[in-house]
């Protein structure tokens, strides 16, 4: 037992030396300039960490292009999805667009070829939707599945990427092109939701009234007879065409009318529940006039029936030489019997216009044989109109002479002034007249740019034609019928005294 204590203290001893010894050489020895080898594992000792293998940078990743961001009014491109050549006022191009060839069911030519809705429908359904049959059927696919895609892909087929003959790239710039593409995909609604199967509104008649009071009456009238979209032998108005083509009648409420200033039901905040109400109580309008196109036929009558004036001057034309105007002048009605009916005894009877011929006031009291009789030649031969009236227009004269002239002596007095209050036509003319005519009156000229004729100079000038278009309208262009308005003829005077205060220069 002794001698293995002595021999443990020894071995114990030894051990202490020692580790003291390796101590000392630890202090004393330099550091290595070589990166010492690795310690081996032991069972009691974990191996080491392993440092990370070296490796490559790395490789700097291209972030993602973002795709164009369109900018542009896509009521107005609802607009040129009409018929953009008249919303941008010029000719529409010549001959038919090219993709027309691959179709023939649609025989159509020309300018209607050019407009998007002739291919792709009001419905934007194309053969797929009401242009699916039909004299508009061409076989052409809608737009409605367009509505998904970015916007910058809709441009890009605008401008032929899909089609080179569907590039419109020359004839509208890159506006007009964006504006139709943010149509397509920010404002494009599947009517089904406000249409039935049968052509019903899917909305209360009620609830349109009062929004059809509010604003379209304002134009349209309380009928709504007072713009005609057809022609004197076949009227369309908005009743008919919320019957007919309710999708047609939807696109024009809620972007407008290409080329004018019609007010856009977008842009008035309307829901798709407001136009399909509106065009509930539209489809419980008559189709019956409130007032006869004779008085469009007598101020300028070839227009109103789509033709062209007669060559040379009316044959009766030679039979006065106070009046030097020449060729179509001598063809209207008014410039032989004056704007206030009264011919030679009127406004007529002095100045350019003088011709010595009688007014037709008096005519109210003949019969309408009587007064076709007159207009086709058979008191005169040289007052023959019936090569170029029809029996529709000649009746629409007739009725116009015999129940629709009125003497204007009780508004318009002899030096122009007018017995009316234009704080009364002031409202009228902000309701209706100033949508086109503009606030002060000069957005349109009917002069030329040298010699400027605007609202304001035309009734300080000649009041009775002022008073004969608004009560009739204008030939050839959607102007409210002032008569189908329900406008007695002391309301109109007081928008002619307002007019008269509009600038005349």
């Amino acid at each position: 037992m002794k001698n293995l204590v002595r021999t443990s203290t020894m071995v114990i001893g030894l051990m202490l030396l020692l580790s003291a010894l390796l101590y000392g050489c630890a202090q004393n020895t330099p550091a290595p300039t070589a990166e010492p080898a690795q310690a081996q594992p032991t069972a009691t000792n974990p191996p080491p960490t392993q440092a990370p293998t070296a490796t490559s940078a790395p490789t700097a990743t291209t972030a993602p292009t973002p795709e164009p961001k369109l900018s542009g009014d896509p009521v107005r491109g609802g607009l040129l999805y009409d018929n953009w050549f008249a919303e941008l006022g010029m000719p529409a191009p010549e001959g038919d667009h090219p993709l027309w060839k691959t179709q023939t069911s649609n025989t159509r030519s020309g300018p209607d070829t050019w407009r998007c809705k002739e291919c792709h429908g009001w419905d934007y359904k194309g053969v797929d939707g009401a242009y699916g049959s039909g004299s508009h059927r061409t076989g052409f696919m809608g737009i409605l599945q367009s509505a998904s895609k970015p916007g910058w892909e809709v441009l890009a087929s605008l401008q032929g990427s899909t089609n080179p003959d569907h590039d419109f790239s020359e004839l509208m710039d890159e506006q007009d092109l964006t504006d139709l593409a943010l149509f397509i995909t920010d404002t494009l609604l599947d009517a089904s939701e406000l249409v039935n199967e049968d052509k019903t509104a899917k909305g209360e008649a009620a609830a349109g009234e009062d929004l059809y009071i509010q604003v379209c009456t304002h134009c349209h009238g309380p009928q709504g007879s007072a713009i005609n979209f057809g022609s004197y032998d076949e009227l369309e108005f908005v009743g008919a065409l919320a019957l007919d083509n309710p999708w047609e009648f939807i696109h024009k409420v809620r972007y407008g009318q290409a080329g004018w200033p019609m007010p856009s039901a977008i842009r008035n905040e309307w829901s798709s529940e407001d136009v399909a109400a509106v065009m509930a109580y539209a489809q419980t309008l008559s189709n019956e006039p409130m007032a006869s196109f004779g008085g469009q036929l007598y101020d300028k009558w070839w227009t109103v029936v789509g033709g062209s004036a007669p060559n040379g001057d009316n044959p009766l034309w030679s039979t006065q030489t106070t009046n030097t105007r020449s060729g179509e002048d001598t063809w209207r009605c008014k410039e032989c019997h004056g704007w206030d009916y009264k011919g030679v005894d009127g406004a007529y009877g002095s100045g350019s216009h003088r011709t010595g011929f009688k007014g037709i006031l008096a005519a109210s009291s003949m019969s309408a044989e009587e007064i076709i009789g007159a207009l086709t030649g058979q008191k005169n031969p040289d007052h023959d109109f019936s090569e170029w009236l029809d029996e529709a227009a000649l009746n629409e004269l007739a009725t116009f002479i015999q129940e629709e002239i009125a003497d204007t002596a009780s508004i318009i007095n002899a030096d122009k002034t007018i017995a009316g209050d234009p704080t009364q036509g002031e409202q009228k003319y902000i309701n209706t007249c100033a949508y086109c005519h503009g606030d002060d009156g000069k957005k349109l000229n009917f002069g030329s740019s040298d010699e400027p004729e605007y609202i304001g100079t035309l009734a300080l000038d000649n009041p009775w034609e002022f008073f004969h278009k608004v009560y009739f309208g204008q030939p050839g262009q959607p102007m409210p019928i002032g008569k189908a308005m329900g406008w007695t003829m002391e309301e109109i005077a007081d928008l002619i005294a307002f007019a008269q205060t509009l600038p005349a220069e």
